[in-house]
Parts: structure tokens; C-alpha cells; sequence
């Protein structure tokens, strides 16, 4: 039981951090009380972590290639064009974290994917809208068991 509680959390967590919800909704999504969804926030302290995320993806491996881009410059500019001691542990360091970001995909990345998709599909046609709302709602529930 402590698994499913723990799983309708993250998945709530993951809406209310995506935007675009109301807490009722996100409430009536997870099926869980609009009184529960708001504990969770308020002790999760999930409106600070929103305002942290505007650090995108996107923003944070652009970031990452610029010090790599740096140190490669800098290295390439000395006589003994070699990365050595702190240098090559740094490089090492930003490549797994660029690498890390490229492939890894969170229930947060999906369900991203899953709001703007629903969001294009709304404007054509709200009935599908809402199914697609409907299934991805059982696809992210099923990926995080």
C-alpha cells in the first residue's frame, strides 16, 4: 500500500510540477483528496521546487557544453594540448552529466510530453483530448509500478 501511496505522489508531483492543472484536477487524476494533494505540496514544498525547474533540461545541457567548450579551449591553446589531473576528472565529470541528460527519461519528461501532446490534440478535436488524457493517465500509472 505504502508503493501505490508512494507512486500517486510522484505522479501528482510530476502534473503539479508540469503546470497547466488545477489541483482538483490533478487531485481527481491521481484519485486522491484535493486535502491530501495540497499536504503533499506544501510538505514537499513542490511550488519552491517549480520555481527551480525553470533551469530546463535544455538550459542545463547548453550550460554543460559551454564549460566543456571552455576547458577544451583553454587545454588547446597550451603547447601540451592534454587534459591532466583536475582537468581530465572534469571533463570525464560534465560528459557523463551531458550523457546522463540525453538519455535519461523521467515520468516528469513523459508527462510533459503527455500535456503538450493533449494540448495540440485539444485544439483539434476536445473529445479525443480527452480520451488521450485518459490513456496516458493509465500508461504513466502502469510506468511507474
Amino acid at each position: 500500500m505504502a508503493i501505490k501511496k508512494a507512486l500517486e505522489k510522484e505522479y501528482a508531483k510530476s502534473l503539479y510540477l508540469a503546470g497547466g492543472l488545477t489541483q482538483k484536477e490533478i487531485a481527481e487524476r491521481v484519485s486522491v483528496t484535493e486535502k491530501t494533494l495540497a499536504k503533499w505540496i506544501k510538505e514537499g514544498k513542490w511550488d519552491s521546487l517549480k520555481k527551480s525547474l525553470l533551469t530546463t533540461k535544455q538550459n542545463q545541457l547548453s550550460f554543460l557544453y559551454d564549460q566543456l567548450d571552455f576547458l577544451n579551449t583553454d587545454i588547446s591553446k597550451r603547447d601540451f594540448k592534454v587534459a591532466v589531473g583536475k582537468e581530465a576528472d572534469t571533463i570525464i565529470k560534465i560528459t557523463a552529466s551531458i550523457n546522463r541528460l540525453e538519455t535519461e527519461t523521467s515520468i516528469g519528461d513523459t508527462v510533459e510530453v503527455a500535456r503538450h501532446f493533449i494540448e495540440f490534440v485539444r485544439q483539434q478535436d476536445l473529445e479525443l483530448a480527452k480520451t488521450i488524457t485518459n490513456l496516458f493517465d493509465v500508461f504513466i500509472t502502469a510506468k511507474m509500478k
